[in-house]
């Protein structure tokens, strides 16, 4: 039987889009924990955040994030900040192989540049910001991760074969 799969990583490493290409290579459910959060409150990230704080959203993350590693047959990409929680860690941990997508922070700015989604790069200066949650997670991404894998320029299609193929070799997946 083939492992559920989860994807850990700063905000904008490509989780989501890699995921979801690696999931469809191996027959695989695909889930974004963040869209599932929204789904299920009804409302976007920005609004959870400005309601109930980031302690709320991370409630709601832990409660997804459970729910979503207890299936079969799943690949999971995590929000960033998912791994803050040791519940979290503990369950992706131990019901998965956990992924750890990484990227050079410049190219992290670049691709949150202009974009007005995610509350934590809505104040303060973003490069700082990236700098300060990349050296907090990544003993947090470290810990729980079985796989490495640096995003920087490639496409993520060829990223996704990449993981694909090392899976394969490993014999994680069939």
């Amino acid at each position: 039987m083939t492992p559920n799969i989860y994807l850990v990583g700063l905000m904008a490493v490509g989780k989501t889009t890699v995921g979801r290409l690696l999931a469809e290579a191996l027959h695989m459910d695909f889930y974004d924990s963040d869209q599932e959060i929204e789904t299920r409150a009804g409302a976007d990230t920005g609004w959870i955040f400005d309601v109930e704080g980031e302690a709320g959203f991370r409630d709601r993350e832990e409660q997804v994030i459970d729910d979503l590693t207890q299936r079969h047959n799943v690949v999971i990409a995590t929000g960033g900040g998912a791994v803050i929680r040791p519940a979290n860690r503990q369950a992706l941990s131990t019901r998965g192989v956990v992924l750890h997508l990484d990227s050079p922070l410049d190219r992290l700015v670049e691709r949150t540049r202009k974009d007005k989604r995610r509350p934590l790069l809505q104040k303060g200066n973003v490069r700082e910001t990236l700098g300060r949650l990349m050296r907090e997670r990544a003993p947090l991404y470290a810990e729980i991760r079985d796989y490495r894998f640096v995003t920087d320029r490639q496409s993520p299609k060829l990223l996704a074969r990449k993981i694909e193929w090392q899976l394969r070799e490993d014999g994680v997946v069939r």
